[in-house]
């Protein structure tokens, strides 16, 4: 809310800086005509204040770009910071996850992945989905155990696995 009152002021403050250079540039043109301007000596304090009359037309143009984009393009702080903070939080949690599948093999990293993806996935489904027999997957959730990134649960007659990673 805060910037729509600074880019509201500047609107207002740009249109009173509009209308001082224009009747500035209106009494430069008569007075230059009256004297007969083109390179006499006394016109050059008049081509110096056009020169200031110019300058002035271009933060004229530039406060009223800013004023508009303050009015109705920025968002407001809050929602920038919060936007930022829920970035944060999201890349630090996928950082770090591929951080940890940098100490794996190719077969733990796929079994992971799946387990991380469905929470409380069933022994047979992780075996569907990582495309391993049951010896091979049964030795890489060995492994995991080992390392305490995995649990296992009896659901049935097959076990559940679950993910003891929290970042």
């Amino acid at each position: 809310m805060q910037t729509k009152r600074i880019g509201a002021v500047l609107l207002i403050f740009s249109i009173f800086l509009l209308i001082f250079f224009v009747i500035t540039y209106q009494e430069l043109s008569t007075e230059s005509e009256e004297i007969g301007c083109f390179n006499s000596p006394d016109c050059k304090p008049i081509q110096a204040s056009f020169s200031f009359v110019d300058l002035g037309f271009g933060l004229f143009g530039f406060i009223v770009a800013l004023s508009f984009y303050l009015l109705f393009l920025s968002k407001g702080d809050k929602e920038f910071l919060n936007h930022l903070k829920e970035r944060k939080s999201t890349l630090n949690h996928e950082e770090k996850f591929s951080i940890l599948l940098l100490g794996l093999d190719e077969f733990e990293k796929r079994v992971l992945k799946e387990i991380v993806s469905q929470e409380g996935i069933t022994q047979n489904t992780l075996c569907l989905r990582s495309d391993m027999s049951k010896a091979k997957l049964s030795q890489v959730l060995t492994n995991l155990e080992k390392k305490n990134l995995i649990k296992r649960q009896q659901q049935k007659k097959t076990l559940a696995v679950f993910s003891t990673i929290r970042f």
